[in-house]
Protein backbone atom coordinates (compact mmCIF):
# COMPACT_ATOMS: atom_id res chain seq x y z
CA UNK A 1 0.00 0.00 0.00
CA UNK A 2 1.58 3.28 -1.05
CA UNK A 3 2.20 5.49 1.41
CA UNK A 4 -0.43 8.74 2.01
CA UNK A 5 1.12 12.38 0.85
CA UNK A 6 1.04 14.82 3.14
CA UNK A 7 -1.63 16.70 1.30
CA UNK A 8 -3.84 13.10 1.12
CA UNK A 9 -3.17 13.11 4.92
CA UNK A 10 -4.56 16.46 6.12
CA UNK A 11 -7.55 15.80 3.72
CA UNK A 12 -7.94 12.45 5.47
CA UNK A 13 -7.35 13.44 8.74
CA UNK A 14 -10.21 16.69 8.02
CA UNK A 15 -13.01 13.27 7.16
CA UNK A 16 -12.07 11.88 10.36
CA UNK A 17 -12.56 15.12 12.31
CA UNK A 18 -15.84 15.70 10.25
CA UNK A 19 -16.90 11.94 10.95
CA UNK A 20 -16.41 11.99 14.71
CA UNK A 21 -18.46 14.86 14.92
CA UNK A 22 -21.32 13.65 12.65
CA UNK A 23 -21.41 11.02 15.31
CA UNK A 24 -21.36 13.27 18.08
CA UNK A 25 -24.45 15.18 16.68
CA UNK A 26 -26.10 12.56 14.97
CA UNK A 27 -25.68 9.77 17.44
CA UNK A 28 -27.65 10.80 20.39
CA UNK A 29 -24.11 11.55 22.26
CA UNK A 30 -23.75 15.08 24.10
CA UNK A 31 -21.81 17.51 23.20
CA UNK A 32 -19.95 20.55 24.69
CA UNK A 33 -21.50 23.57 22.89
CA UNK A 34 -19.85 26.16 25.72
CA UNK A 35 -16.00 26.65 25.89
CA UNK A 36 -15.98 29.89 27.22
CA UNK A 37 -13.16 30.14 29.59
CA UNK A 38 -15.07 33.38 31.76
CA UNK A 39 -18.51 34.11 31.56
CA UNK A 40 -18.87 38.20 32.67
CA UNK A 41 -22.02 39.06 35.31
CA UNK A 42 -23.22 42.24 35.28
CA UNK A 43 -25.02 43.73 38.54
CA UNK A 44 -27.34 46.28 38.50
CA UNK A 45 -27.90 47.96 41.74
CA UNK A 46 -31.06 49.88 41.51
CA UNK A 47 -31.33 53.75 42.30
CA UNK A 48 -28.85 55.90 43.79
CA UNK A 49 -27.92 59.01 44.11
CA UNK A 50 -31.14 61.67 43.70
CA UNK A 51 -32.90 58.68 43.23
CA UNK A 52 -33.60 57.08 46.43
CA UNK A 53 -35.84 54.12 44.99
CA UNK A 54 -38.71 53.10 47.74
CA UNK A 55 -38.44 54.58 51.15
CA UNK A 56 -41.37 52.39 53.10
CA UNK A 57 -40.77 52.42 56.68
CA UNK A 58 -37.64 54.78 56.41
CA UNK A 59 -35.75 52.10 54.79
CA UNK A 60 -34.01 53.58 51.47
CA UNK A 61 -34.40 50.81 48.62
CA UNK A 62 -31.17 52.36 47.38
CA UNK A 63 -28.74 51.58 50.04
CA UNK A 64 -30.06 47.84 50.52
CA UNK A 65 -30.32 47.18 46.23
CA UNK A 66 -26.27 48.38 46.15
CA UNK A 67 -24.95 46.59 49.52
CA UNK A 68 -27.06 43.26 48.17
CA UNK A 69 -24.97 43.75 44.67
CA UNK A 70 -22.04 44.35 45.96
CA UNK A 71 -22.22 41.16 48.10
CA UNK A 72 -23.73 38.84 45.17
CA UNK A 73 -20.62 40.08 43.47
CA UNK A 74 -18.15 39.12 46.36
CA UNK A 75 -19.54 35.58 46.62
CA UNK A 76 -19.34 35.22 42.47
CA UNK A 77 -15.88 36.52 42.58
CA UNK A 78 -14.96 33.56 44.47
CA UNK A 79 -15.06 31.56 41.38
CA UNK A 80 -12.40 31.76 38.96
CA UNK A 81 -14.25 31.45 35.98
CA UNK A 82 -17.28 34.56 36.68
CA UNK A 83 -15.91 38.03 36.28
CA UNK A 84 -18.22 40.57 37.41
CA UNK A 85 -19.07 44.10 36.29
CA UNK A 86 -20.83 46.52 38.43
CA UNK A 87 -23.00 49.36 37.05
CA UNK A 88 -22.36 51.21 40.39
CA UNK A 89 -20.80 50.76 43.39
CA UNK A 90 -21.36 53.88 45.30
CA UNK A 91 -24.24 55.94 45.71
CA UNK A 92 -24.51 57.71 42.58
CA UNK A 93 -27.20 58.26 39.74
CA UNK A 94 -26.80 55.71 36.92
CA UNK A 95 -28.78 56.67 33.35
CA UNK A 96 -31.23 53.56 33.20
CA UNK A 97 -29.24 53.58 29.47
CA UNK A 98 -26.15 53.83 30.87
CA UNK A 99 -26.65 51.00 33.28
CA UNK A 100 -27.72 48.67 29.67
CA UNK A 101 -24.53 50.33 27.63
CA UNK A 102 -21.99 49.07 30.39
CA UNK A 103 -23.66 45.44 30.06
CA UNK A 104 -23.20 45.54 26.26
CA UNK A 105 -20.06 46.86 26.41
CA UNK A 106 -18.52 44.10 28.21
CA UNK A 107 -20.25 41.65 26.04
CA UNK A 108 -22.22 40.06 29.21
CA UNK A 109 -23.72 36.37 29.51
CA UNK A 110 -26.06 37.87 32.09
CA UNK A 111 -27.43 40.76 33.63
CA UNK A 112 -29.17 40.79 36.78
CA UNK A 113 -30.78 44.34 38.61
CA UNK A 114 -31.90 44.66 42.23
CA UNK A 115 -34.40 45.92 43.61
CA UNK A 116 -36.87 46.46 45.98
CA UNK A 117 -40.74 46.75 46.04
CA UNK A 118 -43.23 49.10 48.09
CA UNK A 119 -46.90 48.92 47.91
CA UNK A 120 -50.00 50.55 49.72
CA UNK A 121 -51.41 47.67 51.11
CA UNK A 122 -49.64 44.79 53.56
CA UNK A 123 -47.86 42.77 50.60
CA UNK A 124 -45.21 41.18 51.01
CA UNK A 125 -42.52 38.49 49.79
CA UNK A 126 -40.39 38.06 46.25
CA UNK A 127 -40.52 38.25 42.53
CA UNK A 128 -37.94 38.06 39.58
CA UNK A 129 -39.16 39.82 36.25
CA UNK A 130 -38.26 39.20 32.75
CA UNK A 131 -38.71 41.50 29.85
CA UNK A 132 -42.08 40.99 28.12
CA UNK A 133 -45.57 42.80 27.46
CA UNK A 134 -47.80 41.56 30.27
CA UNK A 135 -51.73 42.44 30.08
CA UNK A 136 -51.27 42.49 34.24
CA UNK A 137 -52.16 45.72 35.27
CA UNK A 138 -50.30 44.66 38.57
CA UNK A 139 -46.89 44.19 36.66
CA UNK A 140 -47.29 47.12 34.71
CA UNK A 141 -47.88 49.45 37.33
CA UNK A 142 -44.30 47.91 38.81
CA UNK A 143 -43.04 48.49 35.68
CA UNK A 144 -44.23 52.04 35.41
CA UNK A 145 -42.85 53.21 38.44
CA UNK A 146 -39.29 51.58 37.97
CA UNK A 147 -39.32 53.37 34.54
CA UNK A 148 -40.04 56.64 35.84
CA UNK A 149 -36.39 57.18 37.08
CA UNK A 150 -35.83 58.32 33.44
CA UNK A 151 -37.36 61.38 34.09
CA UNK A 152 -34.53 62.57 36.03
CA UNK A 153 -32.29 61.86 33.21
CA UNK A 154 -31.26 64.93 30.99
CA UNK A 155 -32.64 64.72 27.23
CA UNK A 156 -34.70 61.46 28.55
CA UNK A 157 -36.87 62.17 25.02
CA UNK A 158 -33.78 61.66 22.80
CA UNK A 159 -32.11 59.07 24.11
CA UNK A 160 -35.18 56.53 25.01
CA UNK A 161 -38.30 57.59 22.55
CA UNK A 162 -40.38 56.44 25.07
CA UNK A 163 -42.79 58.03 27.95
CA UNK A 164 -43.01 55.44 31.42
CA UNK A 165 -46.39 56.80 31.74
CA UNK A 166 -48.02 54.88 28.63
CA UNK A 167 -48.95 51.82 28.37
CA UNK A 168 -48.36 51.86 24.75
CA UNK A 169 -44.55 52.73 25.17
CA UNK A 170 -44.34 49.39 26.41
CA UNK A 171 -45.26 47.71 23.47
CA UNK A 172 -42.39 47.07 21.44
CA UNK A 173 -39.93 46.53 24.13
CA UNK A 174 -39.94 42.60 24.94
CA UNK A 175 -38.78 42.22 20.84
CA UNK A 176 -35.37 42.80 21.17
CA UNK A 177 -35.16 40.21 23.86
CA UNK A 178 -37.28 37.57 22.37
CA UNK A 179 -34.23 35.03 21.73
CA UNK A 180 -32.93 35.76 25.19
CA UNK A 181 -36.51 35.46 26.98
CA UNK A 182 -35.65 31.30 27.59
CA UNK A 183 -32.51 31.64 29.24
CA UNK A 184 -33.83 34.64 31.38
CA UNK A 185 -36.92 32.36 32.56
CA UNK A 186 -34.39 29.50 33.32
CA UNK A 187 -32.41 32.10 35.80
CA UNK A 188 -35.72 33.64 37.33
CA UNK A 189 -37.19 30.85 38.52
CA UNK A 190 -33.68 29.69 39.34
CA UNK A 191 -33.60 32.73 41.84
CA UNK A 192 -37.31 32.31 43.06
CA UNK A 193 -36.57 28.69 43.72
CA UNK A 194 -34.16 30.07 46.02
CA UNK A 195 -35.61 32.70 47.47
CA UNK A 196 -38.83 30.33 48.70
CA UNK A 197 -36.53 27.22 50.12
CA UNK A 198 -33.48 29.31 51.43
CA UNK A 199 -34.97 32.51 52.74
CA UNK A 200 -38.66 31.29 53.19
CA UNK A 201 -39.57 34.40 51.25
CA UNK A 202 -43.34 33.92 49.73
CA UNK A 203 -43.21 32.92 46.26
CA UNK A 204 -44.60 36.11 44.16
CA UNK A 205 -43.18 34.13 41.11
CA UNK A 206 -41.61 35.05 37.84
CA UNK A 207 -43.51 37.52 35.64
CA UNK A 208 -43.17 39.63 33.06
CA UNK A 209 -43.04 43.23 32.30
CA UNK A 210 -42.06 46.25 30.37
CA UNK A 211 -38.83 47.72 32.32
CA UNK A 212 -36.83 49.86 30.22
CA UNK A 213 -33.44 48.81 31.93
CA UNK A 214 -34.01 45.13 30.61
CA UNK A 215 -35.24 46.17 27.22
CA UNK A 216 -31.46 48.56 26.74
CA UNK A 217 -29.46 44.84 27.52
CA UNK A 218 -28.99 42.32 24.58
CA UNK A 219 -28.44 39.67 26.84
CA UNK A 220 -30.43 37.02 29.12
CA UNK A 221 -31.43 39.68 31.71
CA UNK A 222 -33.68 39.50 34.99
CA UNK A 223 -35.01 42.41 37.19
CA UNK A 224 -35.36 40.74 41.21
CA UNK A 225 -37.65 42.53 43.50
CA UNK A 226 -36.13 41.54 47.17
CA UNK A 227 -38.94 42.21 48.64
CA UNK A 228 -41.42 44.88 49.97
CA UNK A 229 -39.96 47.81 52.56
CA UNK A 230 -43.76 48.91 53.27
CA UNK A 231 -43.99 45.56 54.77
CA UNK A 232 -42.38 46.33 58.39
CA UNK A 233 -41.26 43.06 59.00
CA UNK A 234 -39.89 42.80 55.47
CA UNK A 235 -38.61 45.77 55.59
CA UNK A 236 -36.69 45.54 58.81
CA UNK A 237 -34.93 42.05 57.26
CA UNK A 238 -34.03 43.59 53.43
CA UNK A 239 -32.29 46.67 55.75
CA UNK A 240 -30.21 44.15 58.05
CA UNK A 241 -27.02 42.82 56.86
CA UNK A 242 -27.74 39.12 57.93
CA UNK A 243 -30.91 39.78 55.36
CA UNK A 244 -29.17 41.15 52.77
CA UNK A 245 -26.10 38.22 52.87
CA UNK A 246 -29.21 35.92 52.79
CA UNK A 247 -30.90 37.25 50.09
CA UNK A 248 -27.48 37.71 47.85
CA UNK A 249 -26.35 34.28 48.71
CA UNK A 250 -29.64 32.97 47.08
CA UNK A 251 -29.16 34.95 43.84
CA UNK A 252 -25.16 34.30 43.49
CA UNK A 253 -26.17 30.59 43.86
CA UNK A 254 -28.92 30.95 40.74
CA UNK A 255 -25.96 32.61 38.98
CA UNK A 256 -23.71 30.18 39.35
CA UNK A 257 -26.37 27.34 38.50
CA UNK A 258 -27.13 29.68 35.30
CA UNK A 259 -23.78 29.61 34.24
CA UNK A 260 -22.57 26.15 35.09
CA UNK A 261 -25.13 24.98 32.83
CA UNK A 262 -24.01 27.49 29.85
CA UNK A 263 -20.61 25.45 30.53
CA UNK A 264 -22.67 21.90 30.29
CA UNK A 265 -24.78 23.39 27.59
CA UNK A 266 -25.02 19.62 26.08
CA UNK A 267 -27.78 19.08 23.61
CA UNK A 268 -29.58 15.63 23.03
CA UNK A 269 -31.67 15.93 19.29
CA UNK A 270 -34.31 13.13 20.19
CA UNK A 271 -36.64 13.40 16.63
CA UNK A 272 -39.24 11.23 16.35
CA UNK A 273 -40.17 12.96 12.98
CA UNK A 274 -37.89 14.73 10.75
CA UNK A 275 -38.55 18.62 11.14
CA UNK A 276 -39.97 19.82 7.72
CA UNK A 277 -38.15 21.72 5.72
CA UNK A 278 -39.89 24.89 3.90
CA UNK A 279 -39.60 25.06 -0.17
CA UNK A 280 -41.85 28.18 -0.67
CA UNK A 281 -40.77 29.97 -3.19
CA UNK A 282 -38.09 32.88 -2.80
CA UNK A 283 -39.49 36.05 -2.78
CA UNK A 284 -37.79 38.74 -5.13
CA UNK A 285 -35.94 40.83 -1.98
CA UNK A 286 -35.03 37.65 -0.26
CA UNK A 287 -32.31 37.18 2.54
CA UNK A 288 -30.30 34.03 2.24
CA UNK A 289 -27.22 33.08 4.48
CA UNK A 290 -24.90 30.39 4.18
CA UNK A 291 -26.00 26.85 4.23
CA UNK A 292 -24.14 26.28 6.99
CA UNK A 293 -26.26 28.79 9.19
CA UNK A 294 -30.05 27.67 9.57
CA UNK A 295 -33.22 29.16 11.05
CA UNK A 296 -36.18 27.39 13.30
CA UNK A 297 -39.38 28.54 14.89
CA UNK A 298 -38.79 27.71 18.53
CA UNK A 299 -42.84 27.20 19.32
CA UNK A 300 -42.44 26.47 23.29
CA UNK A 301 -40.09 25.17 25.91
CA UNK A 302 -41.18 22.60 28.75
CA UNK A 303 -39.95 19.76 31.47
CA UNK A 304 -42.55 17.79 29.66
CA UNK A 305 -41.17 15.38 27.19
CA UNK A 306 -44.38 16.02 24.58
CA UNK A 307 -44.88 12.98 21.67
CA UNK A 308 -44.20 15.42 18.76
CA UNK A 309 -47.89 14.40 16.92
CA UNK A 310 -49.32 16.88 15.24
CA UNK A 311 -52.64 16.84 17.57
CA UNK A 312 -50.47 18.18 20.61
CA UNK A 313 -48.95 20.99 17.98
CA UNK A 314 -52.67 22.35 16.98
CA UNK A 315 -51.67 20.34 13.84
CA UNK A 316 -48.52 21.60 13.03
CA UNK A 317 -46.70 18.14 11.62
CA UNK A 318 -43.12 17.32 11.65
CA UNK A 319 -42.30 18.82 15.50
CA UNK A 320 -38.50 19.11 16.48
CA UNK A 321 -37.65 17.79 20.39
CA UNK A 322 -34.51 18.98 21.13
CA UNK A 323 -33.45 18.15 24.98
CA UNK A 324 -31.51 20.33 27.14
CA UNK A 325 -30.42 19.86 30.07
CA UNK A 326 -33.87 19.27 31.99
CA UNK A 327 -35.91 21.08 29.51
CA UNK A 328 -37.00 19.70 25.88
CA UNK A 329 -37.26 22.41 23.41
CA UNK A 330 -39.68 22.37 20.61
CA UNK A 331 -38.76 23.40 16.93
CA UNK A 332 -40.92 24.18 13.87
CA UNK A 333 -39.38 24.46 10.07
CA UNK A 334 -36.18 24.47 8.92
CA UNK A 335 -34.81 26.78 5.91
CA UNK A 336 -31.46 29.20 5.34
CA UNK A 337 -33.63 31.67 4.08
CA UNK A 338 -34.75 34.61 6.44
CA UNK A 339 -38.16 35.75 5.05
CA UNK A 340 -39.48 32.30 4.47
CA UNK A 341 -38.98 31.86 8.10
CA UNK A 342 -40.34 35.03 8.78
CA UNK A 343 -43.60 33.85 6.69
CA UNK A 344 -43.59 30.41 8.67
CA UNK A 345 -43.46 32.61 12.27
CA UNK A 346 -46.54 34.36 11.30
CA UNK A 347 -48.28 31.28 10.21
CA UNK A 348 -47.29 29.50 13.78
CA UNK A 349 -48.45 32.19 15.63
CA UNK A 350 -51.60 32.44 13.99
CA UNK A 351 -52.00 28.85 15.71
CA UNK A 352 -52.14 30.55 18.75
CA UNK A 353 -48.29 30.18 19.77
CA UNK A 354 -47.81 33.56 20.32
CA UNK A 355 -44.83 33.43 22.06
CA UNK A 356 -43.00 31.52 19.28
CA UNK A 357 -39.76 33.17 18.10
CA UNK A 358 -37.02 32.73 15.16
CA UNK A 359 -33.92 30.73 16.06
CA UNK A 360 -30.64 30.56 13.91
CA UNK A 361 -27.99 27.64 14.33
CA UNK A 362 -25.14 27.26 12.73
CA UNK A 363 -23.34 23.88 12.47
CA UNK A 364 -25.81 22.32 14.86
CA UNK A 365 -24.72 25.33 17.26
CA UNK A 366 -27.58 27.72 18.48
CA UNK A 367 -26.22 31.50 17.49
CA UNK A 368 -28.26 34.78 18.07
CA UNK A 369 -30.05 35.62 14.68
CA UNK A 370 -28.05 38.82 13.90
CA UNK A 371 -25.09 37.03 14.18
CA UNK A 372 -26.71 35.01 11.51
CA UNK A 373 -28.01 37.53 9.40
CA UNK A 374 -24.32 39.08 9.35
CA UNK A 375 -23.49 35.84 7.29
CA UNK A 376 -25.55 36.70 4.52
Amino acid sequence: MPLLTKTKFIDNYKLLFILINCCFLFGGIQTNIAQKKKYTVVLDAGHGGEDPGNIGNGYREKNIALNTALEVGKILKSRKDIKVVYTRTKDVFVDLWKRGDIANDVKADVFVSIHCDAHTSRAYGSGTFVLGLDANKQNFNVAKKENSVILLEKDYKQNYKYNPNSPESLIGLSLLQEENLEQSLLLASSIQKNFTKRNKRKNRGVKQAGFVVLYQTTMPSVLVELGFLTNKKEGRFLNSKSGQKSMAKSIALSIKSYIDQLKLNTVEVVNEEEPIVIHTPTPKKSIDVKEDIYFKIQISSSKRRIATKSYNFRGLKNVERVKVQSYYKYYYGKTSNYQNIKSLLRRVKKKGYKSAFIAAFKNGDKISVKEALKSR
